[in-house]
């Protein structure tokens, strides 16, 4: 249940002023896990002493720089994000709150939940699916998903309408972007799976720079 989409049109926005040459977990949090992604894309992993128990933070980052970052909680409910877009936090409590339990348990998962962000509210409306098949990607196991969800602000009007398939892991109790598309254009489809899982001591751990495709992401996309 992540947005693969809106997420590849916010990176396109980052100014490389905003990049930067060295990535760390902030004090007092500890550095967890690097995914190299498809699409030019990482993702550092991180957990803070003062957050509760089970709660992540996830940085991404494009070329340019840190893009978007966000604290998920154990169930993957997305709490707070700061992004080049704009900052979001979750309106508590949600009407269907995102569960990886409820996942897991039953092979699939509705939710509906509201983010305040800086131009309103938006609803997030849709479910997530266990297909049943999975995936080993660099030795990590991963089950595969798929989902569809829509995305409404504040006077009903539609942002987003799309579908996809991805990738969980009951290991890390996280998410991992795959294959997505817009509902009206279900041809054009933005591959954004993982690659690499890298843990602290291998090389590349808690890298700045994607290095998956992004010589492909620099030739299409033209700001």
């Amino acid at each position: 249940m992540m947005k693969p989409v809106a997420l590849l049109t916010a990176l396109t926005l980052a100014a490389p002023a905003a990049a930067q040459q060295s990535f760390a977990a902030p004090e007092g949090c500890e550095a967890k896990l690097t995914v190299q992604h498809k699409s030019c894309v990482l993702i550092n992993v991180w957990t803070c002493e003062a957050d509760d128990p089970g709660d992540q933070w996830i940085a991404l980052i494009s070329q340019q720089g840190v893009f978007s970052v966000q604290r998920v909680d154990s169930e993957f409910q997305w709490l707070e994000s700061y992004k080049v877009t704009g900052n979001e936090q979750l309106i508590t409590p949600a009407d269907d709150p995102a569960s990886l339990t409820e996942l897991f348990a039953n092979q699939v998962d509705t939710w509906d939940f509201t983010l305040e962000t800086e131009g309103g509210t938006e609803r997030n409306v849709g479910f997530d699916t266990l297909t049943g098949e999975t995936t080993i990607i660099d030795g990590e196991e991963l089950l595969n998903t798929e989902y569809s969800g829509r995305t409404v602000d504040q006077d009903g009007v539609e942002l987003d309408v799309g579908s996809g398939r991805q990738f969980v892991s009951e290991k890390h109790r996280l998410f991992f972007f795959g294959e997505a598309w817009q509902d009206a254009t279900p041809d054009q489809i933005i591959d954004m799976s993982p690659v690499e899982f890298i843990y602290p001591d291998e090389p590349g751990f808690f890298s700045d720079q994607p290095k998956y495709e992004c010589n492909e992401i620099d030739a299409s996309y033209q700001p």
